[in-house]
């Protein structure tokens, strides 16, 4: 990179009179000087620095001199104040001298003494003992560089903050270990800065971001007890027993924060971020019935009147016998829910219902709109991580239209019991719909369409049947997620008579792990994976197949306007397409098959393993249940069906 004054004149106030940067008033009871405010930096703005001005091309062991280098250039090595914080005392320092290769600051304590702490108990004698502990030498990183109007000082607030913000969020302290192959910057640093704004941000739902805050805290912990075993282990020449019990321990230890180290780039990776499910809504309890026993219809009008309640009484709330039959009226849907017990029944009347909040049903419950789709509208306004969330043991969903906004999750998540959705029209925005783990999902006569992500999410260890669905304009029609792993059970998954049709991407797609057969393929393609695909052919294309021996008769019967000649041109056309779509069903019924097999032969050689030789294939048998039939495919951008290898 060019380091001179003139490639910096856009990055700082190297050139420009006065600071650029804003000021922020530090919390507390003690008057402290103003600071630099730096930590509202955008994307572009870290990306950039980070890329262009300080890591540049290095490699993982580098890091540490291409910073210590980067702050050699734009750094002032004396001459300024700043705030020293750590999680019990604030100080005001001034800073004398700057240790580069330590990434520290030589400092000394700025007069008039300015302290405050937690008890109060750091008096200024303290603090000279503790700097000479230290030989006046503290991390940059716990620096904030104190206001200056002049602009001489923007850009040591700034790379301090870049260097701050690079140890807080960015880098782990196993990166130094890992092969230096690959850039840095682009294996590690930018999937990570990405996904510290999609969190800032409110792209990346809530429940995956605990989950990789508490993935990452093990994996630290885990390490730091590895590191603690090797370091016992190569201090130790002795080949003792005990030597060998921690080289156990060790590599048991290394084992668990592989995968934990594995969990964190998949979520790191936008591309397989979904990839790695989680378990949410796990505490949400059902009420069970009412402590009366009785079951209520909650009744939802948008406006009420007699002809109205007449045709309900008739249609819905009076068919029968309607003597002990309770009824409830609420103002929205949401509240109805939220109202119901084990057996309830909500019926929505015709309207466009605008509701801001998630509909968390963890009863068996039927929700039911009363007319067509299009006449019973629920929109989701206001950011949110999900629209439905289903944990009940029955849930039915039927007539309904559901409009999701700027949300983050999918516009149904089926996490435990079964969920029915019969008729109904989904406008979707993320993902579509979410089968977890151990649940079920019956989807029948219904809609889905516009979700970023797939139409449809088939997690391991669940059962999704679809009957008679359109999935479309979506950016993958229907996505199986990996199960070869050995915590999960294969998926039971039925297909018949489904329209998948306009998608951008394919009409199904299988996430699996790379195999050993296909990794050479795989590295050579990178780290984001590679696509295994089945292309439609030109009869789900709409272009009209031909024989050679009907071509000229054809040819010349169109002049001649023989309609018997485009009649049997016609039966060809439908034939092929009919053979095609056929073809399409079967390929992705054998593959899904011969992966469920793979599934079956991996946990034999488990078993095998653990001493097992003679088991009954019935009792340990997981394939795969696969009925995939009728189901048409048509106009998806890159074909019926793929793979996906990560």
């Amino acid at each position: 990179s060019d380091w001179s004054a003139d490639s910096w004149s856009d990055y700082g106030s190297r050139d420009k009179p006065g600071t650029t940067l804003g000021r922020t008033v530090p919390d507390g009871n003690v008057l402290f000087p103003d600071i630099f405010h730096t930590d509202h930096l955008l994307f572009y703005e870290r990306f950039r620095a980070y890329q262009d001005y300080i890591l540049a091309d290095c490699k993982a062991s580098e890091v540490k001199q291409f910073i210590a280098e980067y702050l050699g250039k734009v750094l002032e090595p004396s001459g300024w104040q700043a705030i020293w914080r750590t999680d019990v005392f604030e100080v005001l320092v001034g800073v004398v001298g700057v240790n580069f290769s330590a990434l520290k600051a030589v400092v000394q304590l700025s007069e008039p003494f300015l302290c405050e702490s937690q008890d109060g108990s750091f008096t200024l004698e303290c603090m000279r003992e503790l700097l000479e502990l230290k030989e006046h030498q503290i991390l940059l990183q716990e620096l904030w560089v104190v206001y200056d109007e002049s602009g001489e000082f923007d850009q040591t607030a700034l790379a301090i903050e870049h260097v701050r913000f690079f140890y807080r969020c960015i880098w782990r302290t196993w990166d130094e270990e890992e092969e230096d192959e690959f850039d840095y910057f682009v294996r590690c640093v930018e999937p990570r800065l990405r996904l510290h704004y999609d969190v800032l941000e409110h792209r990346v739902p809530s429940g995956l971001v605990v989950d990789y805050q508490n993935l990452l805290s093990q994996c630290e912990e885990l390490y730091e007890k590895f590191l603690n075993v090797r370091n016992s282990i190569s201090s130790n020449d002795s080949d003792s027993e005990a030597e060998n019990v921690s080289m156990v321990e060790g590599l048991k230890l290394y084992d668990k924060v592989e995968r934990l180290k594995q969990k964190l780039k998949l979520i790191e990776n936008p591309l397989l971020r979904y990839v790695f499910g989680y378990q949410k809504y796990g505490s949400l309890q059902a009420k069970g019935l009412r402590p009366t026993g009785a079951k209520v219809t909650h009744v939802v009008p948008w406006t009420m009147t007699a002809g109205l309640l007449h045709l309900l009484a008739r249609d819905k709330l009076c068919p029968e016998s309607c003597e002990d039959l309770e009824i409830q009226f609420h103002r929205d849907p949401l509240a109805a829910v939220n109202a119901c017990y084990e057996g309830d029944r909500v019926i929505i009347c015709p309207g466009h219902y605008v509701v801001d909040g998630v509909f968390c049903i963890a009863d068996s419950v039927e929700l039911e709109g009363y007319g067509l789709p299009d006449d019973v509208v629920i929109e989701k306004q206001g950011k949110g991580d999900n629209f439905f969330d289903c944990t009940g043991a029955n849930i039915k969903i039927s007539n309904l239209k559901l409009v999701q906004h700027d949300a983050v999750e999918g516009i149904l998540n089926v996490h435990h019991g079964k969920t029915t959705l019969e008729n109904c029209v989904l406008q979707c925005e993320t993902t579509g719909i979410t089968v977890r783990t151990s649940a079920e999902l019956l989807m029948k006569n219904s809609d889905l369409y516009g979700a970023k992500g797939a139409g449809v999410e088939i997690y391991p260890g669940s059962a999704c049947t679809l009957l008679h669905n359109g999935i479309h304009h979506c950016k993958e029609g229907i996505l199986v997620k990996n199960f070869l792993d050995e915590d999960y059970e294969a998926p039971k998954i039925t297909m018949v008579n489904n329209m998948i049709h306009n998608n951008e991407g394919y009409g199904v797609v299988l996430v699996r792990p790379v195999m050993a057969s296909e990794m050479k393929d795989a590295s050579a393609q990178g780290t984001k994976g590679i696509f295994l695909f089945f292309e439609e052919t030109p009869t789900t294309r709409n272009t009209q197949p031909t024989q050679a021996g009907d071509e000229t008769a054809c040819a010349e019967g169109s002049r001649q306007e023989q309609p018997g000649c485009v009649t049997d041109e016609l039966e060809l056309y439908k034939r092929a397409e009919t053979s095609e779509q056929t073809e399409n069903n079967s390929e992705i019924a054998n593959v899904l098959g011969a992966t469920s097999a793979k599934k079956s032969q991996m946990h034999k050689k488990r078993l095998s393993e653990l001493g097992f030789t003679e088991a009954d294939d019935n009792l340990m048998s997981q394939e795969m249940f696969v009925s995939v039939e009728g189901n048409q495919f048509k106009w998806n951008g890159k074909g019926s069906f793929g793979i996906f290898l990560f």
